[in-house]
This record gives structure tokens, sequence and C-alpha cells, in this order.
């Protein structure tokens, strides 16, 4: 369960998994008017608004490592310990994959807050579209397969609104596509260690990999293959926002 997950794997999140301040105002822009938020799976407090906000995270290493004084509350999505409606908006922020019930927890959200927002991402995309994947760790694109994301939670939610989340070349959080443009970053166990979709994964795998990757940047090979997207801003890696009311 997430709980036990990011009480062993939740290590340096206060540093590495910082909000970017652009998702930051994509994300707050769709909580509308709401004055009441919960942030359910909130980890360290990433992308939190500054509102009469809860936060809900089951994983006592994560709940210390939180900046935010808004309130935490130790729980999990699935059982939410709020009363009906008690929020105008609920966020889920790259966090749906590790709940042990999706239905039960979107439910859970729908019945505390009249409007939902959800960062998620679209698996087919980025395992057809993230150079990391289709270069280097295909394997982790397999895993990913049977992760409850962006197709799961239209599948509770069919009728939700759908937005692309762009990531921006100098991401200041660090999860998986972060480093999109900056692939030298993949070779810092750090920074590995707190993207789950890698520190989840048989390690002589991941380190098979990235031994690649750090050959290929020191022969120029990464640099040429793609040349593309060293003079981009921005890049579509598959993250998808997913609004309801």
């Amino acid at each position: 369960m997430a709980t036990a997950v990011y009480d062993r794997i939740g290590i340096g999140y206060a540093e590495l998994r910082r909000p970017d301040p652009r998702i930051a105002r994509q994300v707050h822009d769709h909580l509308g008017a709401a004055r009441t938020v919960v942030n359910v799976g909130a980890g360290t407090g990433s992308y939190e608004p500054d509102l009469d906000l809860v936060a809900v995270e089951p994983s006592r290493k994560m709940l210390s490592q939180r900046r935010s004084t808004a309130p935490a509350v130790r729980a999990v999505a699935e059982a939410l310990p709020f009363r009906d409606g008690a929020f105008d908006a609920a966020l889920a922020i790259l966090t749906t994959h590790h709940w042990s019930d999706l239905e039960q927890g979107l439910a859970e959200l729908t019945r505390v807050s009249r409007r939902q927002v959800v960062l998620t991402w679209d698996q087919a995309f980025t395992a057809e579209h993230f150079w990391f994947l289709t270069d280097y760790l295909p394997e982790a694109a397999e895993r990913e397969r049977d992760l409850r994301a962006l197709d799961a939670v239209l599948g509770v939610w069919p009728q939700a609104r759908v937005e692309p989340v762009l990531i921006p070349w100098d991401c200041t959080d660090g999860f998986f596509a972060a480093y999109w443009r900056r692939p030298e970053a993949y070779l810092v166990p750090a920074a590995r260690q707190a993207i789950s979709g890698l520190a989840l994964m048989p390690q002589a795998l991941v380190e098979e990999a990235v031994a690649q990757l750090g050959r290929d940047l020191s022969s120029g090979v990464w640099a040429d293959r793609h040349a593309d997207l060293l003079g981009r801003d921005v890049l579509d890696c598959g993250y998808r926002l997913v609004v309801r009311d």
C-alpha cells in the first residue's frame, strides 16, 4: 500500500519534488472560486494553494517532510475522515496510481467536495513518446500499464474535462519526465530515488539503463538522437489534468 511504499522510498521529496510554479498556476486556475480545499495523497505539500486547506497523507515519512503549515491528517483516499460536501474542491496530484481502490478513492473525493482536480498521466502516450522509456527502460512502461492512471480515472469519470500539462525544460518538480531536456539528472541516485516509477523498479534494470544513458551522453549519441529537444522550452510528456464538477 502507499503508506508502506512511501515510508520506504519517500526520502528527499521535500528537496527534489518542489512544485513547479507554472504547473501550480495551471492546477490552481482549475480550483476556480474554491475557498476550502482538501489535498488527498498530499505528500510533502506540493501544489497546495494558499487557501483554507487540509492535507491527507498516509505516509509518516512524507508527513514529516511537509513544509506547509496547513493541517494534515494521516488517512487514505479510500476513507476520508470528513463529512459530505466539506470542501469546495479536492486535489489529487500524481497519487491515484498508488491507491488500493481507485473507484472508492474517487467516490470519496466526490463525496467530500464539489469540484475535483486530479493530475495523472496518459500511460500509452508517455510509453510512446518519452525517450527514457523508449530508449532505455521499456520495462518501466510495461510495469506502468497496470497502474491506475488517466484511462482508469476516465473510466470512473467519463464526463470529466482533460487538459494537457506541458512540462517546462527547467521543471523544479522532479517527477519521472521532469528531466526530459536534462538527461544527466537521471544519473543522480537521489533524483531516481524521488521518482517512484524508478525507485520501485528492479534496481539492476535501472542501473543498466542509467549506465547506457551515461555512455550515450559521453559519446554524444543522446544529443544526436534527441537534438530536436534541445531548443524546446516545453514538452508534452503525457501528463494530464482531469477536472470534474
